[in-house]
């Protein structure tokens, strides 16, 4: 009885293969823990559909009197891409990818091609140390920023550095890197140690470049079977192109998550990042001063720096057939390419449902408000909703439409407001009796 005893304390106490079983951790960029680990078939699939989009502007096309382009087209789009995930004795990978080449019957300067794929892979290195990557890497023209879960991949996209608030409908090369290696020293505490790298390059001159690398650690405890807490520090930088400048931040927070049951869990952090921020502006000279020197401007460094509230949360449920989540976050962002540096505050939601026998769909909303504190001063915003929905037809043939919006909005630069949407209607393909998964 004493012998097993000594073994039940020793198995609570000492870390056994994927023993940590509490909730998703935030700020290592986890996907909900009921969604992580559970293999998905491999699946491709094809649509073709017909489009209308609405609101098309390239950088530097104005109308006769100045105004911004709002063109609109009816158009052909063939989609297609494969996601699922496997799991082997120490090792998950998963994969979403998708693919699309779109042609207008007008305005056919905006044809194009989006790109996206997240890629996932968790390794058990040794009894105690397991290592992360995450890749995110993509074409997109036509940018609604909708990050929603994904349930084939093992982390939060939104935790990345896609692009999501790019103003044109220009075409933007995007890759964010993430590696994170944790050492389990025993069933209760954790410490972890990451990387990021990411690059937003943007095909219009006009536009701003940016680059950004990150160090991140942590320490984790969980005080029972079902919460989490810890202590993070971050330090990130920002480059941009032009020679403009950078920022530099360092961010330290505590996290808390906990799992209420088996498929809802918490998961928040909450801290202060210090902001520095280094960019070069035009100054106008006075005119006394310019008939002297010749010149109208001169050139000089702005430098500032700025304590600033850092905090962000998600709550998720799973079902047997989809999952719901519900986030928010207020952070420093490298901003879009038009604005750069900004303090951006998040809301978002995302539902995701796999019917059993015909149906599945997808629903995603999020907002956003920014504050510029770099190249423009000022506030810019956007409000995005998405809706799919598939229903199998026969076989392996599928009924597929969507529809999407988004409102650009900004109470200093009038201009900036504008509202677009797309929607298109088709049939897609995809082995299996089950419906087509939302993407």
């Amino acid at each position: 009885m004493r012998l097993l005893y000594a073994l039940v304390v020793v198995g609570s106490t000492a870390p056994v293969w994927a023993q940590y079983a509490g909730p998703a951790i935030l700020t290592r960029g986890e996907a909900p823990a009921a969604i992580r680990g559970a293999p998905i078939t491999f699946r491709p699939f094809i649509e073709l559909s017909g489009v209308y989009d609405t609101g098309l502007s390239g950088v530097g096309v104005v109308d006769p009197q100045g105004n911004l382009a709002n063109s609109s087209a009816y158009g052909v789009e063939i989609t297609f891409g494969v996601s699922g995930s496997h799991q082997w004795k120490h090792t998950l990978i998963g994969l979403d990818y998708r693919g699309s080449f779109r042609h207008y019957t007008e305005h056919t300067f905006y044809d194009g091609t989006d790109q996206a794929i997240n890629l996932g892979l968790t390794h058990q290195v040794s009894r105690h140390v397991v290592l992360n990557l995450r890749e995110s890497a993509g074409i997109l023209s036509r940018n609604f920023g909708l990050l929603g879960l994904q349930q084939t991949v093992p982390f939060d996209p939104g935790t990345t550095y896609i692009p999501t608030t790019d103003y044109f409908d220009n075409r933007t090369f995007y890759l964010s890197s993430q590696a994170d290696l944790t050492y389990q020293r025993t069933a209760r505490l954790s410490f972890n140690l990451g990387g990021d790298y990411f690059a937003n390059q943007r095909r219009s001159s006009a536009l701003y470049d940016v680059t950004g690398e990150s160090a991140r650690g942590d320490v984790q405890y969980r005080i029972g079977r079902y919460t989490t807490i810890g202590a993070n520090y971050m330090f990130s930088r920002f480059g941009f192109s032009k020679g403009f400048g950078d920022t530099n931040m360092h961010i330290g927070s505590v996290s808390y998550s906990v799992r209420f049951t088996k498929n809802l869990e918490l998961s928040m952090y909450g801290g202060i990042a210090y902001v520095e921020t280094k960019f070069i502006q035009s100054v106008a000279l006075d005119p006394a001063i310019a008939a002297i020197v010749g010149q109208i401007q001169v050139t000089r460094l702005i430098y500032k720096t700025n304590f600033l509230p850092n905090y962000g949360g998600r709550l998720s449920r799973k079902f047997h057939n989809g999952i719901v989540a519900v986030s928010g976050s207020h952070m420093i962002t490298p901003g879009n390419g038009l604005f750069l540096t900004s303090v951006q505050t998040n809301v978002g939601a995302s539902y995701n449902y796999t019917g059993l026998r015909h149906w599945s769909a997808g629903l995603d909303f999020s907002y956003y408000s920014s504050k510029a504190i770099s190249n423009l001063n000022g506030h810019y915003a956007g409000l995005s909703g998405g809706l799919h929905i598939s229903r199998r037809l026969v076989h392996s043939l599928h009924f597929v439409t969507n529809f999407a919006v988004r409102q650009y909005s900004s109470q200093d630069y009038a201009r900036y407001d504008r509202l677009i949407y797309r929607a298109t209607i088709g049939f897609g393909w995809a082995p299996g009796d089950l419906p087509l998964r939302a993407w």
